[in-house]
């Protein structure tokens, strides 16, 4: 509870002290190069949705070596998993903490 209250006041005071930033000032930002600028070229959207479709990426080859790559980080991470203590260190350290 005591923890709770802590963070409250932290969060608060947080809150506040965001509240009381100074913004920089962004009026008149633009020069006068920048407002009489032309607009981008629109591009047509078929060459490039073309170009995404003929990909070299091989789907099957890609989905077998993401599945290789899952079941070697499985297998690394169930050999991680194990206790790191032998029976004798973690007999000392029972005995330690009574």
């Amino acid at each position: 509870m005591k923890h709770a209250r802590i963070l409250a006041a932290l969060g608060a005071s947080l809150v506040l002290a965001g509240a009381c930033t100074q913004f920089p000032a962004l009026d008149r930002t633009l020069t006068p190069e920048l407002v009489s600028a032309d607009y981008p070229a629109l591009v047509p959207i078929e060459p490039i949705l073309a170009a995404a479709q003929t990909s070299t990426v091989e789907p099957v080859q890609e989905t077998a070596a993401i599945d290789a790559r899952v079941a070697a980080l499985k297998a690394r991470a169930s050999r991680l998993s194990g206790s790191v203590l032998s029976g004798a260190e973690r007999q000392r350290l029972a005995q330690g903490f009574r």
